[in-house]
C-alpha cells in the first residue's frame, strides 16, 4: 500500500511540474511576440516559482537545516 501512496505522490509532483512548465512557456511566448527583454518571462509568477524551486535545496543547505 505504500508503494501506491508514494507513486501517486510522484505523478502530483509531475503533473504540477507539466502545468507550471506549461504556464511559463506561455509567458515565455508573450514576452517574445511583445518584444520585451529576455528577462522578463522570470518576473512572472510561474518564473519566480521555478526559480524559487531551484534555489530552495541551495538556501536550506547553507542553513544547515538539510
Amino acid at each position: 500500500m505504500q508503494g501506491i501512496a508514494g507513486l501517486l505522490k510522484m505523478i502530483a509532483v509531475l503533473v504540477a511540474a507539466i502545468f507550471i512548465g506549461n504556464w511559463f512557456l506561455s509567458e515565455l511566448k508573450k514576452a517574445r511576440v511583445a518584444g520585451a527583454p529576455w528577462y522578463r518571462p522570470y518576473l512572472t509568477v510561474p518564473g519566480i516559482m521555478i526559480i524559487i524551486a531551484l534555489l530552495l535545496p541551495v538556501i536550506l543547505r547553507l542553513l544547515g537545516i538539510v
